[in-house]
């Protein structure tokens, strides 16, 4: 289960990171829950439309996906997040089953074209994974947010990790919080998840099991 596979890596950084890191993590991670913000669109919600290219530089248009079939839309932070790649290869696993149903996975991050290739090609990834990198996408799905400012500090000389080398250099530090959305082929929003902790992930299996439910 993905749940198992989240909960060691979130074991193993909270046992061995720095005290102020971990501090700092969940205060950031609680500022968000109480905010508010970034709580994803509702059950019943008309999916907002959006083109946007994918990693080997074709472009994706949702609704004409639709077409075809249910989609589920996967939200993640980027190919330098373990929890999201993580995440990204328990869909892989299941993407048979997924395609049994007559739907398909669209994966979305901030990241560039180039970056969202090499996320693509280290998880093995053989569904659609597309840029959002003016993240007007992730807004428009009400997920966005933006990482503060000790937080971003904590990622550059903590993680050694810096979005300016991952997404739009305009604004790097705002990304998705963890989100996965079911659409029907009317364009109607039939599941919505949104994690605010992103160490925490809806189950894909469970996913599949609405999607199969929803028939």
């Amino acid at each position: 289960m993905l749940k198992d596979e989240l909960q060691a890596v979130r074991e193993k950084f909270f046992s061995k990171a720095p005290e102020h890191v971990t501090n700092n993590v969940t205060q950031a991670t609680n500022e968000l829950i109480e905010s508010g913000i970034a709580s994803g669109l509702a059950e019943g919600d008309k999916a907002p439309d959006f083109t946007l290219e994918n990693a080997s530089g074709e472009f994706v248009t949702l609704y004409d996906e639709l077409k075809k079939g249910p989609v589920i839309l996967n939200f993640y932070r980027g190919g330098w997040c373990p929890y999201c790649n993580l995440e990204l290869r328990a869909y892989e696993e299941i993407l048979n089953d997924i395609k049994a149903e007559g739907a398909q996975l669209i994966a979305i991050s901030p990241q560039t074209p180039d970056q969202s290739l090499t996320t693509r090609e280290k998880n093995n990834l053989s569904y659609e994974v597309v840029s959002d990198p003016t993240q007007e996408v992730i807004k428009q799905y009400n997920l966005l947010f933006e990482l503060p400012d000790y937080l971003v500090k904590t990622y550059k000389e903590d993680f050694n990790i810096d979005l300016n080398l991952y997404n739009n250099q305009d604004n790097p530090w705002r990304l998705p919080v963890a989100g996965t959305v079911v659409i029907n082929q009317d364009g109607t929003i039939i599941k919505s998840s949104a994690n605010v902790d992103y160490m925490y992930r809806a189950e894909p299996r469970e996913v599949l099991m609405h999607l199969k439910s929803s028939k």
